[in-house]
């Protein structure tokens, strides 16, 4: 067996710490044939968000906030049995937990900034308005 090709990268120079990262294997009921019934490949990653020191205090109080729904006890656990080899179910958790945790650290996104809408755009539109009821109303025939 290889071996986990980490250090996880979170962003920049941050990444998953090894060491507070819980591994918890389980029968999968994903693929496998027979195989499936005698070995524990599916994977459950627990990583204790409250409780780390890896990550910058901001983006903590971040996550912690947006991960909110997802925690128990401060601790954040993803799931992984789509592969038969328990190798590559932890490759997906540990690659799935990073990916969580760097969107939940993400900085918001910048207020948008309203723009104004050109005068001569505003005025083509509604002239272009006028214009189409026109022949709208050139169609009904009461005149006739």
């Amino acid at each position: 067996m290889g071996v986990m090709s980490g250090p996880y990268i979170i962003r920049g120079s941050v990444s998953l710490p090894e060491a507070e990262l819980q591994w918890r294997f389980s029968r999968s009921s994903g693929p496998g044939g027979q195989h499936v019934n005698t070995s524990d490949s599916q994977v459950e990653l627990r990583f204790d968000l409250a409780g780390t020191r890896a990550l910058p205090p901001v983006w903590k109080e971040r996550a912690l906030e947006r991960l909110a729904g997802r925690l128990v006890d401060g601790v954040i656990s993803v799931r992984a049995s789509e592969h038969r080899s328990q190798w590559r179910n932890r490759e997906t958790a540990a690659v799935r937990l990073a990916s969580l945790l760097a969107e939940a650290s993400a900085p918001p996104p910048r207020p948008r900034r309203p723009t104004k809408i050109p005068r001569g755009i505003n005025e083509r539109r509604l002239r272009e308005k006028k214009q189409r009821a026109e022949t709208k109303r050139g169609r009904s025939g009461r005149d006739w």
